[in-house]
């Protein structure tokens, strides 16, 4: 069994984890995943309320007693979200383990500390990296431009970035962004993170509340079948590649193209509803990233992280010491 900084600090078997991913992380999967013996993060504000995610959580207390976490993510939205009321809702359903996106968290840090909650925060950079370590966060979950989501806009891969965070931070570092196999793990292990962060790979299993031709287009795709969106808004995002996001990519390369061009195609809302729920793979944007070029088939959770801890140990353990020449 791999034992980590990060398996240590947050009191969880296996150094995976399954991040927030928004109409995904909900109560089945993440309880599944935490079964397993990873660390599964419930997304927030995929509940329509603070009062909802209070629910949402008991419903993950109803399905295990492992370790879970919730993902807050704060980003500017056109309607105002009471982004206090839902990090005190995580609080008072007794969470232990937030993991935090998009903007500052330290206006949250204080309660969150307060409550004994241990904060892992993603960044897509070293130097946002470094800010959030100084404000006292627990670990860093560390996005390469491989993600699915939004990796920024410096388009360092993982292959450099996780090792580059590595030298720089001293708290456990989760690499994030085109896992989803044993042998990904034990490079990431390589490189210095602690851990690894799966989006991808977890929505291709049994568990995820995705219509089933989501997962068959998973399977289906390959490395290439990703495409930037949102690049001349200085709002890079990574998404799978179908009719709507080329469609996207086609308007916003216009000259004076604004966000406003194609806000009826990027709607969340339609992406969930058409994609996500109807399975209509063209019927909206919806987030994919490189790793789907590695995901063979669709699995339990169970089934996914066991093969990933077997293959990586079976790395580790033999493959790499037979090279030594002794």
């Amino acid at each position: 069994m791999l034992e980590t900084r990060f398996t240590t600090t947050f009191g969880i078997t296996h150094p995976i984890v399954c991040g927030g991913m928004t109409a995904v992380g909900t109560a089945e999967l993440i309880a599944a995943v935490a079964e397993a013996g990873a660390l599964g993060c419930l997304t927030a504000l995929t509940q329509p309320s603070p009062e909802d995610l209070v629910k949402e959580i008991a419903r993950v207390r109803d399905l295990t007693d492992k370790p879970f976490g919730v993902n807050l993510t704060i980003l500017p939205t056109v309607e105002p979200v009471p982004y206090d009321e839902y990090r005190d809702a995580i609080i008072d359903g007794g969470v232990k383990i937030v993991e935090t996106a998009g903007a500052n968290p330290a206006p949250h840090l204080p309660a969150f500390k307060a409550a004994g909650v241990k904060v892992i925060h993603k960044a897509v950079a070293v130097r946002h990296a470094l800010k959030a370590q100084g404000l006292g966060v627990d670990a860093i979950s560390i996005d390469g431009f491989e993600c699915a989501g939004h990796p920024g806009e410096d388009d360092v891969p993982g292959l450099v970035l996780i090792a580059a965070a590595a030298r720089k931070l001293d708290i456990p570092i989760v690499a994030s962004g085109g896992f989803a196999t044993g042998s990904g793990l034990a490079a990431a292990l390589a490189l210095g993170a602690d851990a690894v962060n799966m989006g991808t790979r977890f929505v291709a299993t049994a568990e995820a509340p995705v219509h089933e031709n989501v997962k068959r287009q998973i399977v289906a795709n390959d490395e290439r079948s990703t495409i930037l969106v949102f690049r001349q808004f200085r709002n890079t995002a990574r998404v799978a590649r179908n009719a709507i996001s080329e469609e996207i990519a086609e308007i916003s390369r216009r000259e004076g193209a604004t966000f406003a061009d194609v806000a009826h195609l990027a709607a969340g809302e339609r992406g969930r509803r058409e994609v996500l729920g109807d399975g209509n793979m063209d019927g909206g944007m919806w987030w994919a990233g490189q790793s789907q070029g590695l995901i063979d088939e669709v699995l339990s959770c169970r089934e996914v992280i066991d093969s990933i801890m077997a293959d990586a140990e079976e790395i580790i353990g033999k493959r790499l010491p037979a090279m030594l020449n002794s």
